[in-house]
């Protein structure tokens, strides 16, 4: 059994879920869990009243001179979806889905809540050959040569964190392994015995491995590009230096790329290019230590534009841009307003299922289970479940509600050592203490 801690309808409780928000390193999504006053958005969102069913996400032809590539896409939520799982199903991290949505609260968001997808991307300012990442936009672009036109395709990244950042600079992919061992660094494996979490000197290949199925390795030793176990931190800063793809992303990408393919590492949280004679600005948060001298270099070279005489610049508009960071591309030519956007976005079709959304399973009596929160909140239980059940490998979680309020449930597992291994890490990854539950007990 779990030592317990009483979270009976705790004033605490939303303290707790901060804290928790935190530690999984989601900081962006749990700072919205009360919805921020309303900001005017830079787009409009008119969109036609037939919405697409599909839009491109992926894929891109690049024509000569071309610096914005896709399209921004609007889709209306139905009642259940998180923001990472809209995220999964369109190719996008969850930092680039949030920023794009301020005040969408990201795993409890209202059913029928227009949200937008930021499908369109400035190319990073770099040689359009191979493997590119931005740093900034946590974003990857591989160029290909396709019958005399280039193709790109975009993949949303994790990357490393403060502690353990992803290194820049040139590279190139030395090797490639399907279903990929994991030696355990040492650095890493002292972190994990450090929080009562010890490791094997290795991991073999299955879904207790944070290589997922597939791993692309740098000539820079002990970097890699690969799949994940944890696709809800696509878009984070959530690695030890690597870069993380979803699992469906890092299979198209093995098979794509060619040993000896460059691979350049930049970091661009500011970014501008222009599509049929509109100039636009894209600016993202910077990563920590890096934002003032970024933003020297993109006033510089605007201020550079603006001198040869052909543009004349709003501004106020790059102000605003830069300042909400919302990595979206927006006009900042005086007398083009958000009307002179090449394209509106689209509205696209709600899918029958998000691909990768977790399955909430059905309440069994005759099942183990862990108790992980009561609280009188319903809103905050299920924040808390849709939590824990994007957790990687995936932990299976649901709420129970009751006169007396509402219990975040962990499970069904079929034995006590299953439900225990639940409850050790609930603790370890979330700090959760939690309370095994024997089969027919009442919950």
């Amino acid at each position: 059994m779990c030592r317990t801690v009483d979270l009976s309808f705790s004033a605490s409780f939303p303290l707790r879920l901060m804290a928790l928000c935190m530690v999984i390193g989601s900081l962006t999504g749990c700072v919205a869990m009360q919805r921020a006053p309303d900001a005017p958005l830079p787009y409009n969102l008119e969109q036609s009243s037939v919405p697409a069913r599909e839009i491109e996400k992926n894929r891109f032809r690049v024509a000569r001179g071309d610096e914005v590539i896709g399209r921004l896409g609007v889709i209306k939520l139905e009642k259940g979806d998180t923001l990472p799982d809209v995220a999964r199903h369109f190719s996008l991290g969850v930092t680039a889905i949030s920023a794009a949505n301020p005040g969408v609260d990201i795993w409890v968001p209202k059913a029928g809540e227009q949200v937008v997808l930021p499908l369109r991307f400035l190319l990073p300012d770099a040689p359009r050959k191979g493997i590119v990442v931005n740093l900034a936009t946590m974003r990857l672009f591989h160029y290909k040569e396709d019958k005399n036109a280039l193709v790109v395709t975009t993949y949303p990244v994790g990357i490393g964190t403060k502690e353990r950042p992803t290194p820049m600079g040139q590279m190139f992919v030395q090797r490639k392994v399907s279903r990929p061992t994991w030696y355990v660094p040492a650095s890493i494996a002292e972190d994990h015995r450090k929080k009562g979490d010890p490791l094997p000197a290795k991991v073999p290949p299955g879904p207790l491995n944070p290589l997922g199925e597939c791993a692309l390795y740098l000539n820079k030793p002990s970097y890699l590009i690969h799949g994940t176990n944890k696709p809800a931190s696509i878009g984070l800063n959530a690695s030890n230096g690597c870069l993380r793809l979803y699992p469906e992303n890092v299979k198209m990408l093995y098979d794509d790329t060619p040993l000896k393919t460059p691979v350049v590492i930049v970091n661009q949280p500011y970014l501008v290019g222009q599509d049929n004679g509109v100039l636009y600005l894209e600016a993202h948060k910077p990563q920590e230590g890096t934002g003032a001298l970024e933003l020297e270099k993109i006033y510089a070279k605007l201020k550079a534009m603006e001198k040869k005489g052909v543009r004349s610049l709003d501004w106020k508009k790059i102000s605003e841009v830069q300042a909400e960071a919302r990595g979206i591309p927006v006009p900042i030519e005086m007398g083009q307003g958000d009307g002179k956007e090449a394209e509106k976005p689209v509205a696209v079709e709600h899918p029958a299922k998000l691909y990768g959304k977790p399955e909430v399973p059905e309440l069994r009596p005759d099942a183990w289970y862990v108790l992980a929160a009561k609280t009188k909140d319903e809103t905050e239980a299920l924040r808390l479940a849709a939590i824990i059940n994007h957790q990687g490998p995936p932990i299976p979680a649901l709420v129970l509600s009751k006169s007396e309020g509402h219990r975040v449930l962990v499970g069904p597992f079929d034995s006590s050592i299953a439900a225990k291994e639940a409850a050790r890490r609930l603790k370890i990854d979330l700090e959760i203490d939690g309370i095994v539950i024997e089969p027919d007990k009442k919950i």
